[in-house]
């Protein structure tokens, strides 16, 4: 059902006075007005309407980026749907294949920056990291945060994945990849599927029981992170470590 053109962000008819996109007026087509005034400057559903390509017919790029914004509800719920839902809206595989890596070509960024970028000194670059790598998996995912001797990261790492509500930790695989890159301390994180961010018996097991461990290495365990819905505990803010 996927109807390709060349050049344009839509070909079909808009809801802009019954033009297409070519004919609107030139600040208001989405890539040009990217390219003149930034891409902060497009609303969701023009820089989705990029991502797509073109319209189908009788609906332009921008009409079904619209479109589909509503149908899902926000654009989180969008970017998180699979790719079966797509295809019942009309969008194919090529498309949504397009879509996914803009979304991880994003992650990707945001993690070289830390990389890069300054020390982790505060929560709250730590937390907006854990949010975009972890919020939205449907299952658990334990991980660490390696850190050399400035707070600077080393290397993110998905260690453990377990099922909607629990995963299983092994904390001396823990030290074994903390001794492996070298780390002098390291935050430790996992997710709640359910949104939920009180910390459970087993949480808080966990936490100590890596803090000995490493501690033997000589390794500073600094915080142990649970990523909800849209906002992260933090052990360490609670005075548990």
């Amino acid at each position: 059902m996927e109807r390709t053109s060349a050049g344009t962000a839509g070909e079909a008819p808009s809801g802009n006075g019954g033009l297409t996109i070519r004919e609107w007026p030139e600040s208001e087509r989405p890539r040009e007005k990217l390219l003149a005034r930034g891409p902060h400057a497009l609303s969701d559903a023009e820089l989705l309407a990029l991502l797509l390509g073109s319209g189908i017919p009788g609906c332009s790029a921008v009409a079904m980026a619209r479109s589909l914004l509503l149908e899902f509800g926000s654009l989180r719920g969008l970017l998180n749907a699979r790719c079966s839902r797509w295809r019942r809206k009309g969008i194919g595989e090529a498309r949504y294949a397009a879509v996914q890596a803009a979304v991880e070509l994003a992650k990707r960024h945001l993690h070289e920056q830390m990389r890069i970028g300054s020390p982790l000194t505060t929560p709250q670059a730590t937390h907006r990291y854990l949010l975009a790598q972890l919020r939205d998996r449907p299952y658990e995912i334990f991980c660490c945060l390696y850190l050399d001797n400035r707070h600077r990261l080393i290397a993110f790492e998905e260690l453990f994945r377990g099922t909607v509500d629990c995963a299983q930790v092994h904390p001396r695989e823990v030290l074994r990849q903390a001794l492996l890159h070298n780390a002098t301390s390291l935050i430790v994180a996992h997710n709640h599927p359910s949104g939920a961010l009180e910390p459970s018996p087993a949480d808080d097991f966990i936490t100590r029981r890596l803090k000995d461990l490493l501690a033997l290495m000589d390794v500073r365990l600094l915080d142990h992170v649970i990523v909800g819905d849209s906002r992260c505990y933090s052990f360490a803010e609670h005075g548990l470590i």
